[in-house]
């Protein structure tokens, strides 16, 4: 059975996505069978393989990890129609179209779960890790009973979480702190640590910033990491910059995770990072 972390954020856009490309690229180099696992996402962009159909972000976290592509990385995939309403892919194959008051109601807790655990087991049976990415924020009060992408699925698996906040948006302590408190106190303990991502400047002005999150929360932050620009797949519907993965861009891209995989370690205690998986 594999060993599992889940990467969660205080908001849409926080990096979720590249840090656990980024987590999976150093990970598969330091020799480890780690594979990604999203298990509901919501995107237009996606990327068909061998008659399957995925997010574009799982597709590229398995290239990060050096592996191919497999529908059980993504295992519920909703794709956008307007009002309101999704085509619903399950491990890679359409279901069906629902309105989201049905999707929630009707499948998530009946059915979503058990589809994403069944996905989960298939990949925790060939790889020795598997890095999970929440989606949006776990702190989205209307909808936790239902939030199969963060804690309750992290709840399932007994996994540990690092919670990421992106600081150019401003306000990132706040998001933490924030974050923490509208989560029960059992799901407060899941998270052991936090990493602030997209920084500018000199991290050393950020100390009493994150000594006074340590002092709340009794959390530390994990890693400070630069903003850097990166010509990667986005699968957020918030980033103005969408780049589509395909089969010929490969070679790129390839070596624009090898630049994320060493930025990061340069910026993030990956030994703590190493630890940490249940």
């Amino acid at each position: 059975m594999s060993r599992t972390l889940m990467i969660q954020g205080t908001a849409s856009g926080a990096g979720k996505t590249t840090l656990v490309a980024a987590f999976c690229r150093i990970l598969a180099n330091k020799g480890y069978n780690v594979a990604p696992f999203k298990s509901q996402n919501m995107s237009n962009y996606s990327y068909k393989w061998d008659g399957f159909e995925i997010s574009q972000a799982q597709a590229m976290q398995a290239m990060a990890a050096k592996i191919e592509p497999s529908p059980h990385m993504n295992p519920i995939l909703l794709k956008p129609l307007g009002n309101y309403r999704s085509s619903v892919l399950l491990q890679g194959k359409f279901y069906k179209k629902m309105y989201a008051n049905d999707y929630y109601e009707k499948f998530v807790l009946k059915h979503g779960m058990r589809v994403a655990l069944d996905s989960f087991k298939i990949l925790s049976q060939k790889y020795d890790l598997v890095i999970m990415e929440g989606a949006g924020s776990p702190a989205e009060i209307n909808l936790q009973k239902f939030d199969i992408a963060n804690m309750l699925l992290a709840e399932r698996l007994n996994s540990p979480v690092i919670l990421v906040a992106d600081i150019e948006k401003g306000g990132s302590f706040a998001s933490i702190i924030g974050t923490m408190s509208l989560l029960p106190k059992k799901h407060q303990k899941m998270v052991r640590g936090f990493l602030i991502n997209k920084f500018q400047g000199n991290a050393d002005l950020l100390k009493p910033g994150l000594r006074k999150i340590k002092q709340i929360t009794s959390k530390s932050v994990l890693g400070v990491i630069p903003k850097i620009k990166m010509n990667l797949p986005n699968e957020d519907s918030l980033d103005d910059r969408i780049h589509l993965f395909n089969k010929g861009n490969r070679k790129k891209i390839n070596s624009e995770l090898d630049r994320l995989a060493r930025t990061v370690s340069t910026h993030v205690d990956i030994k703590s990072i190493e630890r940490l998986f249940a």
